[in-house]
């Protein structure tokens, strides 16, 4: 009998917050772990950064930044609290306002990649942009939760990445030039 071959984590391309939005995400992240609730601060790898995903698949080939030269920075707000999931865990994260200068990066960077297997919360039709605070909050935490997640916060993307989960690679591929 074959074993069944181990499941591969898809790498991703992410677009990354300026600073003050990013510092904004992670006191966030801080106040979550703070109450003794799951929160993405406990992760303390390098690679773990506030961001928005723009595709995530298995295989996914890095994109030439020369695409990404003439992007301009462009204003992000991060929204009201979203769940992700089923069961008694769940994922907490605030939605990103979807604005044109968004989709049309999303579009830059799909149409500079092959057509593969997305993940389901990337794949065409299904993305929903957002940037997580915690992985596995229970739903019983949920509303003191929801009470560390203040207002909207205001800020700009800043740059773009590329994440191999396979060998732990972080690979940078742009910095949006300011607008």
């Amino acid at each position: 009998m074959r074993e069944p071959e181990p499941r591969q984590s898809p790498s991703s391309i992410e677009l990354l917050l300026d600073p003050a939005a990013d510092a904004a995400v992670r006191a966030e992240w801080d106040a979550l772990a703070a109450r003794g609730l799951s929160s993405l601060a406990g992760h303390t790898s390098a690679s773990n950064r506030p961001h928005i995903t723009l595709v995530a698949r298995v295989g996914l080939p890095t994109v030439d930044p020369d695409a990404l030269a003439s992007i301009p920075s462009f204003p992000i707000t991060l929204g009201a609290p979203l769940l992700f999931g089923t069961g008694e865990r769940r994922v907490l994260a605030r939605s990103i306002v979807p604005t044109s200068e968004l989709i049309g990066l999303r579009e830059t960077i799909l149409a500079a990649v092959r057509p593969g297997d997305d993940a389901p919360h990337t794949a065409p039709g299904e993305w929903m942009p957002h940037v997580a605070l915690a992985r596995r909050l229970r739903v019983a935490d949920l509303a003191v939760a929801l009470d560390l997640v203040e207002g909207d916060i205001h800020g700009r993307a800043h740059s773009v990445r590329h994440w191999d989960p396979a060998t732990a690679l972080v690979s940078p591929l742009a910095e949006l030039r300011p607008a």
